[in-house]
């Protein structure tokens, strides 16, 4: 059975289809909403809703101008997603700082402090072994979630997007409108300052 690509649904929905539309968002609607949570972080939690919707709208709205570019409709999905975050993130007063990467530039290149995995924490000892892993587990996806509360939000949404959501680097970057290099960067130093916090020694290669 054919499975139409978004593109496909995009018009159709254009043309007046809203079980088009239905489909998109069961598609989209997950990965789109872990996005936003985890871009926004603890501090702006409550407007996660406000931007998700809002972004659904803004597709909404751009489905009769919809053409695609050369991006693909999740991409499309995610840029807006990610300005109305942006634009979330300055009405509640936060400061957010766009471009990072020459701080990070003249900070040198990065140094793995301490013994591998040091920092992680420890699952407690219990009769089920299975148990032991999940716990492990569950503190360490945790970690990694605090971690990336610590990242400046350019550095933030690169992994989020190349790591969580599975954009290449070239569809990362056009989501973020800025060049190629900029978005590897930038996804060199989250993925720096995240093998920092975490304290352990993860690959830090950046794939096209």
């Amino acid at each position: 059975m054919h499975q139409p690509s978004d593109d496909e649904l995009m018009r159709a929905f254009a043309g007046g289809d809203g079980h088009a539309f239905e489909r998109l968002y069961a598609r989209h609607e997950q990965a789109l909403y872990r996005f936003v949570r985890r871009l926004l972080g603890q501090g702006a939690a409550a407007q996660v809703d406000e931007v998700f919707q809002d972004t659904w709208m803004r597709a909404i709205e751009a489905r009769a101008a919809w053409a695609p570019q050369g991006a693909a409709f999740r991409t499309w999905l995610f840029t807006i997603a990610h300005h109305r975050a942006i634009d979330c993130l300055r009405k509640s007063g936060r400061e957010v700082q766009l471009d990072c990467d020459d701080d990070d530039r003249a900070a040198g290149p990065f140094e793995p402090a301490g013994a591998a995995w040091s920092g992680w924490p420890d699952a407690p000892i219990a009769a089920d072994p299975a148990a032991d892993d999940r716990l492990f587990w569950r503190r360490a996806g945790q970690r990694l979630l605090d971690c990336l509360e610590g990242l400046p939000l350019p550095q933030r949404t690169a992994f989020l997007l190349h790591h969580d959501d599975g954009l290449a680097v070239e569809e990362m970057a056009r989501a973020l409108e800025v060049g190629f290099e900029t978005a590897k960067t930038r996804l060199r130093y989250a993925m720096a300052k995240l093998r920092t916090c975490m304290g352990a020694y993860l690959p830090v290669e950046v794939k096209s």
